[in-house]
């Protein structure tokens, strides 16, 4: 499959955002990236920083923090955050279900909520980091307890130019103009996450609408909410359990269809009204990688108690297609936990579990290409890999990041290190990148406003 093929087919179906007459791929306005893979191919952002290089455009400290990984719209970036405030109230809160907090907090090392969280929704100067406005969206007390590594804001926002969306679970749904000013917000009540250990997936939209993945141990369910109100256009009940991947919406046979990843199923739903149309089985559980379309197939990954990459062939999928030649390719080995897939161009980049060891797949064939390979001076990784000019760039949790280049052989271009720990994806533009740290939002490149692109 040729780059043309390949960039074609990605025009026609990611019809996720309507956004003018402009050219959107260039724009990093969703969670992974105009193409929902991580890659931006016509960019060309540094391959060397450091907190004293020329290529540190500016850093700006954040209230709060979060795994929610930054987006860029004209000149703007978005990002939420989450901040603890008020009182300590108790290291005695009341959990249904759960008798032995102490214990649980062992096991899992999770920490007990005591304070408020309050979620923060922020939109930034691309030129200079300078916050342009802040709104709270809700302060509130969490239902549950969370992993010591998560973070109480972990999805990311998303544009299509008119409105922002905000999610933060529990905490619930924000629709805001690109001015700060609040336009709707929707409740749909506490989620029951899987050992406590936090959610996360993020919206997706498509046309006029907003597609929610509320995947746990209750009632999961798809749904779909018209944009401009926050109504809803129907709601699919799911037997599934605790997911955090995010929903694509992909055109099969001239029709968009969303597709979710889950321990249970991953399934592809009718966009119009939410009708099952396909289901197969074949991951193990805590389905976090978000799904990837290439060449008419669907690209999952899990990576907790087995790792597992299968390739599904959609067209014309219909009822139950597990164990059926539809299965083009199943990997099972060197697959992702909480990072997701890179598809750059006609390669596939996958990380290890959390940890930084890289392969590299056919994504038509599965066929490894390179790996798995260990990187240096990184131990672990939940920052999903992400592509451009050329190069592919890791973001390791301890702030040292590797830059590799876009071949079939394993080769290291170069080292980098920032003074921050880093679990948020990256974002990217023309010529720059954008790192969502602990402390810190990073701007990586070379500034020339006379290539921001305004959808």
């Amino acid at each position: 499959m040729n780059l043309f093929k390949l960039l074609m087919g990605l025009f026609l179906w990611v019809g996720l955002i309507t956004i003018s007459k402009a050219d959107a791929s260039k724009s990093w306005f969703q969670w992974r990236g105009p193409f929902m893979n991580g890659s931006l191919p016509q960019a060309a952002p540094p391959i060397k920083w450091s907190e004293t290089s020329d290529n540190l455009k500016w850093k700006t400290r954040l209230p709060g923090g979060g795994h929610s990984s930054p987006i860029i719209y004209d000149d703007r970036i978005f990002v939420l955050s989450a901040k603890e405030v008020g009182e300590i109230l108790s290291d005695d809160v009341d959990k249904p279900n759960k008798k032995d907090l102490n214990l649980l907090r062992r096991l899992v090392g999770s920490k007990l909520v005591t304070r408020k969280i309050q979620y923060i929704v922020m939109a930034l100067s691309r030129t200079t980091g300078k916050i342009i406005w802040q709104q709270v969206a809700n302060e509130k007390i969490p239902p549950e307890l969370i992993h010591k590594t998560a973070s109480w804001c972990s999805a990311s926002p998303i544009t299509n130019g008119k409105y922002l969306l905000a999610l933060f679970g529990s905490a619930g749904l924000y629709c805001y103009d690109l001015e700060g000013n609040l336009q709707w917000e929707k409740d749909f009540g506490d989620m029951d996450i899987f050992w406590d250990f936090g959610e996360g997936a993020s919206p997706s939209l498509h046309r006029d609408s907003v597609i929610l993945n509320w995947d746990h141990q209750g009632q999961s369910f798809l749904t779909s909410l018209d944009i401009s109100t926050g109504k809803e256009n129907w709601r699919t009940e799911k037997d599934e359990v605790t997911s955090w991947s995010t929903p694509i919406v992909v055109t099969v046979n001239g029709d968009p269809q969303i597709v979710t990843s889950g321990e249970k199923r991953t399934r592809g739903f009718d966009f119009e009204t939410g009708r099952l149309i396909w289901e197969v089985s074949g991951l193990t559980s805590n389905i976090i990688p978000t799904p990837i379309y290439y060449d008419n197939a669907i690209i999952v990954a899990s990576g907790y108690r087995g790792q597992v990459i299968q390739s599904i062939r959609i067209t014309d999928a219909i009822g139950d297609i597990s164990n059926t030649k539809a299965i083009l390719w199943k990997n099972k080995g060197n697959a992702p936990y909480t990072p997701s897939l890179l598809l750059y161009d006609d390669f596939l980049y996958g990380l290890k579990g959390n940890k930084a060891i890289l392969s590299c797949f056919n994504p038509e064939t599965g066929k490894l290409y390179f790996g798995p390979e260990r990187l240096p001076d990184i131990k672990t990784v939940y920052a999903s890999p992400v592509g451009a000019g050329g190069h592919i760039y890791i973001t390791g949790r301890n702030g040292n990041f590797v830059v590799l280049k876009h071949d079939k052989q394993f080769k290291i271009i170069a080292k980098n290190k920032l003074d921050d720990n880093f679990d948020a994806s990256p974002a990217i533009d023309d010529s720059h990148l954008y790192f969502r740290g602990h402390n810190y939002l990073y701007c990586i490149g070379k500034i020339d406003n006379n290539k921001y692109v305004k959808p």
